[in-house]
């Protein structure tokens, strides 16, 4: 019998352990570490706080999938160990034959003075409530979007979040203005100059201001403190800086580096049998950008290793491998969505932006509805 550690729940983890229940025999023990006890994707975040669905229409509990041959631990991971392929969970080493880090990005609001007392954190689920409340009392003044670092997880949520803000707030006739910044050069940089001007005037089309290449230092009461600026708001709803996890960090997988640097085609790290998937990795490209952190790639990276693994436990040459080929959906309102997408491994990658439809928003809702029935039956 040969065992399986994946660590954590979140798309790319749930998406290799069903993986690898498919491509593994029944004898073999498939291992899915996570300290929360349900799964919800991303995409919920904007829905939520927009009052267009909650939640909890998207949560599935992990313990399903035990009914599905996966061992579920439900445990704080305290320490991993890669060179033995070990990992300590709350007070218990597990020995396994291979092992997958899918743990995510950890947020550090703390890196910012002032964002816990002054904005709503709406990459934190736990927020969600809060921020969906503080939207709905709004009735006027200006709504400020702030990203307060980069890289961070789905990249063109927090443009979703204004354009369905713009579209709510016209409808019902709220005055003001809302403005987004980012410490990038552009909304979405890996489109390229022209086509990311594009998608900024899709923004100013809006009534949406936007200002590129501004870093925050600090928040104040009613203010955002730039290095070069100040920002008032009446409401501040902010992406907070993203970092490996601390845990991941202690263990010598990222080398010092800020991220976990794996190969790029077959996600392996320098650690013999131990794999990096998702957000937890920083993959570079040709154009000296990086991979987004998004569940599609996570969950094609995840298809990628649970195939090289069961090749290699059953003592064949692992032959899979990931192309950067990807797509994400950008929601733009009034029932529509554009599609991100392309080969982000092309020297240069090779992006493109669609036009906005309501196929391609179907198609969004699609991609949860489909990816929840397939691993959790519902």
């Amino acid at each position: 019998m040969k065992r399986v550690l994946v660590l954590g729940g979140g798309f790319g983890g749930v998406a290799t352990a069903v993986a690898l229940r498919k491509r593994l025999p029944a004898s073999d023990e498939v291992v899915l570490v996570e300290r929360r006890t349900s799964f919800i994707m991303g995409l919920r975040k904007n829905w939520a706080l927009t009052g267009v669905a909650p939640f909890e229409d998207g949560q599935r509990g992990l313990w399903v999938l035990n009914e599905l041959g996966i061992r579920v631990i439900n445990g704080k991971v305290n320490e991993i160990f890669p060179a033995d392929v070990a990992v300590e969970v709350d007070t218990e080493r597990i020995q396994a034959d291979a092992m997958v880090v899918a743990l995510g990005a950890g947020r550090n609001r703390k890196a910012i003075p002032g964002f816990e007392e002054h904005a709503i954190d709406y990459y934190d689920p736990r927020e969600a409530q809060r921020g969906a409340a503080a939207i709905e009392a709004f009735r006027g003044g200006r709504l400020v979007i702030g990203v307060f670092g980069a890289p961070y997880p789905c990249p063109p949520a927090p443009y979703e979040l204004a354009l369905l803000l713009a579209e709510r707030f016209a409808r019902d006739k709220i005055p003001g203005g809302i403005f987004v910044f980012t410490p990038q050069p552009g909304s979405l940089p890996i489109l390229g100059t022209d086509a990311c001007s594009a998608f900024d005037g899709r923004l100013a089309s809006a009534g949406i201001s936007f200002r590129p290449r501004t870093q925050a230092v600090s928040i104040e009461p009613g203010v955002v403190v730039a290095a070069d600026t100040r920002i008032p708001f009446d409401l501040l709803i902010g992406v907070a800086p993203h970092r490996v996890p601390g845990v991941v960090a202690q263990s010598g997988l990222t080398h010092g580096a800020p991220w976990v640097h794996v190969n790029k085609l077959t996600l392996e790290t320098a650690f013999p049998n131990v794999y990096a998937i998702g957000d937890v990795t920083g993959i570079g490209l040709a154009n000296g950008m990086a991979l987004p952190k998004s569940g599609a790639f996570a969950h094609a990276e995840g298809e990628v290793v649970a195939a090289r693994i069961a090749e290699t436990f059953a003592g064949l040459a692992p032959s899979a491998v990931y192309d950067g080929t990807g797509t994400c959906f950008l929601e733009t309102g009034h029932g529509k969505a554009a599609m991100v997408s392309g080969s982000f491994y092309a020297d240069p990658p090779q992006v493109t932006l669609s036009e906005d439809s309501v196929a391609n928003f179907a198609a969004k809702q699609a991609f949860e509805a489909d990816r929840l029935k397939s691993w959790f039956g519902w």
